[in-house]
């Protein structure tokens, strides 16, 4: 088998493993111990997990968040989803073949009594405001118990690996997801009066208002909490087109967990759908992991994430295709390549402006949808409860941070505590953390041509604001009330000492130094660079790119270093002429070879798509059940099984809305399906309190 492992990383450490064998259907195989079984398939180039009990199709890992089953193994006789379970010493795995078939049970099990605990707080999500509002309580010593399902805390911050915007002195702006993830960890697990479960999954919040949880993955407990805090993130939106259930399709949540947290390489070449940042963020780090970005297209005239996410990936040699949409996947077993469309007014295909392009994975990041069922339930029952974060409000995750600072207040007020009023400048700066991209300005490069001039890149309104806490001169100003506004250089020639900090530590890579003194006609540039040393040398000739992505020549790379006491950015100066010096703002990664399209495009179909993912209903069967009449989707439930899978219809229920849309039903005429009080499946023999070493035969 072939190793899919990343060796080497600008940003991560590739840390010492303990190596241990598990089979795949009867072959030996390697893993690295902590794993998940996912991530060793991956890691040995397995990417078909199993086929479809209904098509035969080929299965492979979406959403790697527990979310659907897509990625349903067969392991020591289980049925398991491979995305959230460890893989262990000799575990024998085999894919999921249509149906599993359970194992043989030749005796009664051995059950016990379910447990209850009761407890003043219980907070349902260790993400950014999940573990921001425990920290607050935890201060209080506040008796929290705070579940998470991941085997780490620190939610989708433990797969970031690029430097945060937002306030630097409200949350941790200009610090790495990952990095912030450790130190919130590291803060909550100090304090006594949090417990922490790890590995463990809210299941439902019930009438009588106690709360179901999966603690370890294995024991049923029930919670009764005074209050409970959800805290719950987003998910990903799914979006329908002729193949997009093949291997090799993913959220881009799943593609950075494999990248970012598994250290797997999962694509040669990726093409992204969705200019948001998640997008335009997945595709920066596929970048940093060795991939291949062949393109990313946004149905939009523009991209709706910041503008220095995008302009990262053109600087770098991504082409962005916006007004345009994804047609197919296209492929046998796995992805083979992605056909594209430009779009009209109305975001329909255009008949003959279809392009394909050869690619091994494609990465959807079309928006998010919170998780908010058990706020909702809550609610509805009487439980006094809170949201945070994403389940509340989708928004950046330095916003989701605030917002559990804040709802930790709130829940100290809620019990009693003597916290005092919250101030109003908090709420303030909570409404400008989870602020959408600003006005556009047109860029303004520098009139100063002496001396040493950063020239500022950024023209977008976005709260940002570590450049101008870096400059140790405090050259760089950011309005302080309003920190969206766009940053402005405040010297002269003489004032800047070439420290470089701004260069190195800008979250958008969008600062630059122009350094005149040495030769006027030939100033030297300074340019951030988040890729490994090893891919430069001295003396190459590299192609710069203006802030737009378009090329202004080669350059001679002069030197390659480090800024002091700088987090893993190196600087790289090149030597260039004084009418193209001030408008470089980066160096051209990857060449033209893997952004061009085929000669002829892959054609496609549209009522073969799939919607519900886990039953493999397509859009051709619910229209004609709606032509029909069908106006409650519980009924299309019973005639197709659409909406009745695993997942629960977490991913194809606003997919069905749009059909009816489509259709000409107004929203008001349909029923939505009835939601499931279970979040994911659990045996039944948990509910029952089957004891783990009856379990365990």
């Amino acid at each position: 088998m072939t190793d899919h492992r990343i060796k080497e990383h600008p940003i991560l450490p590739i840390p010492g493993y303990e190596e241990i064998t598990f089979y795949w259907k009867n072959q030996p195989l390697k893993a690295h111990k902590g794993e998940t079984i996912a991530a060793a398939l991956f890691a040995n180039g397995i990417q078909v997990f199993g086929y479809h009990h209904k098509d035969g199709s080929p299965l492979g890992i979406f959403c790697a968040n527990g979310q659907c089953s897509q990625c349903m193994v067969v392991a020591n006789g289980k049925p398991m989803k491979s995305c959230m379970e460890l893989v262990t010493e000799n575990m024998l795995i085999f894919p999921n073949d249509g149906h599993p078939v359970l194992p043989e049970v030749s005796t009664v099990p051995g059950m016990k009594s379910i447990p209850e605990i009761n407890v003043p707080v219980l907070i349902i999500g260790g993400g950014p405001s999940g573990l921001s509002a425990a920290i607050e309580l935890g201060k209080l010593g506040v008796e929290c118990i705070l579940l998470d399902d991941k085997h780490r805390l620190g939610g989708k911050l433990v797969l970031q690996t690029h430097r945060f915007f937002g306030s630097t002195n409200a949350v941790y702006a200009g610090t790495r997801g990952i990095d912030i993830a450790t130190k919130l960890e590291h803060e909550v697990r100090a304090l006594e009066s949090i417990n922490i479960w790890t590995q463990s999954t809210c299941l439902a919040v019930y009438s009588d208002k106690k709360v179901g949880v999966l603690k370890n993955g294995s024991e049923y407990v029930l919670i009764t909490p005074q209050i409970i805090l959800v805290a719950t993130g987003a998910r990903e939106k799914f979006l329908a087109f002729k193949g997009n259930t093949l291997p090799g399709v993913y959220g881009a949540g799943a593609f950075q967990t494999l990248v970012n947290r598994d250290l797997i390489k999962p694509a040669e070449r990726l093409f992204i759908v969705g200019g948001g940042n998640v997008g335009l963020i997945a595709g920066y780090h596929a970048l940093q992991a060795g991939i291949g970005v062949v393109g990313l297209v946004e149905a939009l005239p523009e991209c709706g994430g910041y503008k220095v996410h995008k302009d990262k990936l053109v600087r770098m040699g991504v082409p962005i295709y916006t007004s345009h949409t994804i047609l197919s996947a296209n492929g046998t077993d796995k992805v083979e390549s992605v056909t594209i469309a430009k779009v009209n007014e109305n975001f329909k295909p255009i008949p003959g402006s279809e392009l394909s392009f050869e690619c091994d994975s494609v990465l959807i990041a079309v928006g998010l949808d919170p998780v908010n069922e058990f706020y909702q339930k809550a609610l509805e029952f009487g439980v006094p409860a809170f949201v945070a974060g994403d389940a509340e409000e989708i928004a950046e995750a330095s916003a989701a941070i605030f917002s559990g600072k804040i709802k930790g207040y709130e829940i100290a007020q809620a019990m009693g505590l003597p916290v005092g009023e919250i101030p109003a400048s908090w709420y303030q700066t909570g409404e400008i953390l989870k602020s959408k991209p600003g006005s556009l300005k047109e860029e303004e490069l520098p009139e100063i041509q002496a001396g040493v001039i950063p020239v500022l890149h950024c023209n977008q309104e976005i709260p940002c604001d570590p450049c101008s806490a870096l400059c140790p001169q405090g050259l760089i100003v950011v309005d302080e009330k309003d920190i969206r506004s766009t940053p402005s250089f405040v010297g002269n020639n003489y004032c800047c000492k070439a420290c470089e900090k701004c260069v190195a530590g800008c979250p958008g890579l969008a600062i630059t130094l122009v350094d005149y003194r040495a030769n006027p006609d030939k100033p030297i540039v300074s340019i951030p660079y988040e890729f490994s040393r090893e891919t430069l040398n001295l003396a190459d000739r590299v192609t710069i790119l203006d802030t737009e992505g378009h090329e202004l020549g080669e350059a001679e790379v002069l030197h390659i270093h480090a800024v002091k006491a700088n987090d893993r950015t190196l600087v790289v100066q090149v030597e260039a002429s004084r009418e193209i010096a001030p408008r470089i703002a980066g160096i051209k990664i990857q060449t033209g070879n893997i952004t061009h399209p085929m000669y002829q495009y892959v054609d496609h179909m549209t009522d073969d798509t799939i919607i519900c993912r886990c039953e493999h209903v397509t859009a051709g069967e619910i229209r004609e059940l709606i032509r029909k009449g069908y106006h409650d989707v519980n009924e299309i439930k019973t005639v197709t099984r659409a909406a009745m899978g695993a997942c629960g219809a977490k991913t194809c229920a606003t997919l069905i809305r749009r059909l009816f849309i489509e259709e000409g039903i107004p929203p008001n005429q349909v029923i939505d399906p009835s939601k499931r009080p279970i979040f994911i499946e659990v045996p039944l023999g948990t509910f029952a309190g089957e004891s783990a070493e009856d379990e365990s035969r």
